[in-house]
């Protein structure tokens, strides 16, 4: 959520700002301004009004006690007033600053410089490309076929439990699946990150904190009867985990892992592109969440964008990395850059993980900060990333690991799996 101080002094900066998105935000930021002066006003009436109670109090008790009672009740009458007027403005200032707050939730964060113009993905820009892409041998297949021929991957099963978009994972897939798990948890604890286990399920303060409400509501599994949604990124629990708390600068950079299924609606998704594992309701990620010093939040991007790049190395598998353009940026984030990887089988590019700095935005939801050096208290800059979704990367190694007689498992990960092949 952008500041109101920032609003106010930099108005035509955030609206030629959000145009990268192909947001015309000039209505709504002259709405936010109106509503700010009308609450700010309320307020000092308020203020006022309260401060003459207070006065007119004192002097009732110092009538009473010169025994002046008659003048004393002639003011509290007065008083009677003074509180129903006080009432009324309190009541109107606490509408005021729910639709003002209610406003400020529907404006993106301001999309760093780097960001480019664009209206949709195919207006994304690619920055960094690395590894071969296999020459697959001929009739080779999609992962959902190699699922169904080597038996690891039930697609048709999840469905009669669940439904589409829930698969269940068998023998040797469901061990690939765990071992990429903790390979990708052993690799984030090795570079520093401290590991969690989070709860799946969170309250409503929590998605307005990291910005997954209001904006993505419909996206979100909902709890009605206990008002808790399903997480559909590690992001959500691990991050507020700060929420309202003030840091010194000593406790920085703070940084966390978290494995968690995660659960999506992906409500309108539908068509071969999304078929198997590209797109998922229930679905594992291993996340990666900082909480940064601002004058050192783009080294720590810069540093996390390296690892997940050093994890692709390691698995060996066809990669690049995209610079989301403006019309592609998510609600919440300032900069991204979206890892994709090739799958051989379909001849096309899959996004497995997207690395993201958010600035203050989540921060000023959170009522994030840290005391700086003057101990004056300032906002924290909140990043994160996915370190890795496995369903795309297990769709990546299926596919660009296959033979004509089986699947070989990456080196790396042998030692997690206990075997080599797949057959």
């Amino acid at each position: 959520m952008l500041q109101l101080q920032v609003i106010r002094d930099t108005t035509d900066e955030i609206v030629k700002a959000l145009k990268k998105r192909n947001i015309d935000a000039a209505p709504l930021v002259e709405k936010v301004l109106h509503l700010d002066e009308k609450r700010r006003s309320i307020q000092t009436r308020l203020d006022a009004l309260l401060a003459e109670s207070n006065r007119i109090s004192k002097e009732i008790g110092e009538l009473f006690k010169s025994g002046k009672s008659q003048e004393a009740n002639l003011l509290k009458e007065k008083t009677v007033d003074l509180k129903l007027d006080s009432k009324k403005l309190g009541e109107d200032l606490s509408s005021t600053s729910d639709e003002l707050q209610n406003l400020l939730y529907q404006i993106p964060n301001i999309p760093h410089s780097s960001v480019p113009s664009g209206h949709s993905e195919n207006d994304n820009e690619e920055v960094f490309k690395e590894g071969e892409i296999p020459i697959l041998s001929t009739g080779a297949l999609p992962h959902w076929e190699l699922a169904k021929k080597y038996d690891i991957i039930d697609f048709e099963l999840g469905v009669k439990i669940t439904g589409a978009g829930f698969p269940v994972y068998k023998g040797k897939g469901a061990r690939l699946q765990r071992a990429l798990i903790s390979y990708f948890l052993d690799k984030n604890t090795q570079a520093g990150y401290t590991e969690l286990q989070v709860p799946y399920l969170v309250n409503e303060a929590s998605g307005y904190g990291t910005g997954q409400l209001p904006d993505k509501e419909g996206q979100m599994y909902y709890i009605g009867e206990d008002n808790l949604y399903l997480i559909p990124t590690a992001e959500v629990p691990v991050t507020n985990l700060l929420r309202d708390e003030i840091l010194l600068e000593k406790d920085f950079p703070i940084c966390y892992t978290a494995y968690t299924p995660c659960f999506r609606r992906e409500a309108g998704s539908y068509g071969a592109h999304v078929r198997g594992l590209n797109r998922l309701h229930q679905f594992d990620k291993v996340e990666i969440v900082r909480v940064e010093h601002p004058e050192n939040s783009y080294k720590a991007l810069n540093e996390m964008i390296e690892h997940v790049k050093g994890i692709l190395r390691e698995l060996k598998l066809p990669y690049r990395i995209l610079r989301l353009c403006g019309g592609d940026l998510g609600f919440t984030s300032a900069l991204t850059y979206d890892f994709e990887v090739f799958s051989t089988a379909q001849d096309r590019w899959l996004e497995i993980s997207s690395v993201s700095n958010f600035e203050t935005f989540q921060a000023n939801r959170l009522k994030l900060r840290y005391k700086d050096e003057n101990g004056k208290s300032q906002l924290a800059h909140t990043l994160n990333g996915s370190s890795l979704a496995l369903p795309r990367v297990l769709a990546g190694i299926l596919e660009n690991y296959q033979f004509s007689d089986g699947i070989q498992i990456p080196e790396v990960l042998v030692p997690y799996c206990g075997f080599e092949r797949i057959d």
